[in-house]
């Protein structure tokens, strides 16, 4: 299976010469435009990449994660000890052939079975011409 999530975490602040202590990190100076930063479009490189965004008034970090091989999924009913009840999501345990990963505070974004060819799976919703509101062709006059 295929595993989309989005994880969180508190923002990791960055100190410098120009900043004083509790002076708010803007998004322009923690994610300067990749190509002037880097000399190359960011996409391009094979690097974790966090985004600052804002969570109740207040900058976290977040990233998107793809994880391939998955074979199951899970979440823990209680609150692991890596769980911060600051953040978004929580943990989620990933089953892989090789044993057990868990993401913290993360939320699941998709989950997809490539082993499903489209049109195959089963266990579609249907609706009955009653519940649907429309009139079925049978019950003409």
């Amino acid at each position: 299976m295929l595993v989309h999530v989005r994880q969180y975490k508190h923002e990791e602040v960055q100190f410098d010469d120009n900043r004083t202590t509790g002076e708010s990190q803007t998004e322009d100076a923690v994610n300067p435009d990749s190509e002037q930063y880097f000399g190359t479009d960011v996409d391009e490189l094979d690097v974790e990449t966090w985004d600052t965004i804002e969570h109740e008034g207040d900058p976290i970090q977040r990233r998107s994660l793809t994880i391939d091989g998955v074979t199951a999924v899970s979440v823990p009913k209680e609150p692991t000890d890596a769980d911060d009840p600051d953040l978004p999501g929580q943990t989620i345990q990933l089953r892989m052939g090789g044993g057990i990963e868990n993401i913290a505070q993360a939320e699941i974004v998709e989950v997809q079975d490539l082993e499903v060819e489209e049109g195959a799976a089963e266990g579609t919703a249907s609706q009955d011409d009653e519940s649907s509101g429309k009139e079925s062709m049978d019950d003409e006059p």
